[in-house]
């Protein structure tokens, strides 16, 4: 059976903010003076907390992208009340969320805490750094990082549980089983290459992925 496109109704979108508004209430006043532009120390504290961040950007065009970024808690420094640091770990060098702050310095990050609903939301503007002091003082395990994402703070806030409570992402009785779907490397290569029809050597490739990640991790 074909697979039907989607298509926009002219009709039902919205392209205007007012029109936009008009279907709301109004923005309740705490919600508007909550937004703050330095890190007190309830800021402060969360990151200090959080193990675990996304990071949003966009290119000179506008295309967007969102990347998680995890370390241990408190891996990302806190510089000053308006600056942070964010260390650039292994990954698959793509590079979309560096190349994407060269062309647009703008990020949006959102700061999680495992077992905390509400979440930590920052904006600023990025910059690309290879201090070698800095990078060392993120090293792990004798490790550092080959560059480190400077964010100067324009506004930070607090946002409320209600995404987290509806998903019920911490309750374990909604935890869903990992077997359930083809693992990582299978669906990988079943949208390139192809998957191997051998099971053992299907096995072999997960088991040599999960070697990569214990001796690239940092």
């Amino acid at each position: 059976m074909q697979e039907q496109t989607y298509k926009l109704d002219p009709a039902f979108t919205v392209s205007e903010e007012r029109t936009l508004r008009e279907l709301f209430p109004a923005t309740h006043d705490l919600a508007l003076k909550k937004c703050q532009s330095t890190l007190d120390r309830h800021a402060r504290s969360f990151i200090e907390r959080s193990p675990f961040l996304c990071l949003g950007t966009q290119n000179a065009d506008g295309k967007a992208d969102v990347s998680p970024r995890g370390d241990p808690p408190g891996f990302v420094k806190i510089l000053d009340q308006r600056t942070l640091a964010i260390p650039d770990r292994p990954g698959n060098n793509r590079l979309d969320s560096l190349a994407n702050i060269l062309a647009n310095p703008s990020v949006g990050l959102l700061f999680i805490i495992p077992g905390f609903d509400d979440t930590l939301r920052v904006n600023g503007k990025a910059s690309l750094i290879t201090d070698p002091e800095l990078l060392e003082s993120m090293s792990v395990g004798g490790r550092s990082p080959r560059i480190a994402i400077i964010v100067e703070v324009t506004s930070v806030f607090m946002h409320c549980a209600k995404a987290f409570r509806r998903s019920r992402l911490w309750d374990p009785d909604h935890h869903q089983d990992r077997a359930d779907m083809p693992s990582l490397m299978e669906i990988i290569l079943d949208q390139t290459t192809g998957v191997p029809e051998d099971q053992l050597e299907m096995r072999k490739l997960d088991e040599a992925l999960e070697d990569e990640y214990k001796n690239s991790m940092y």
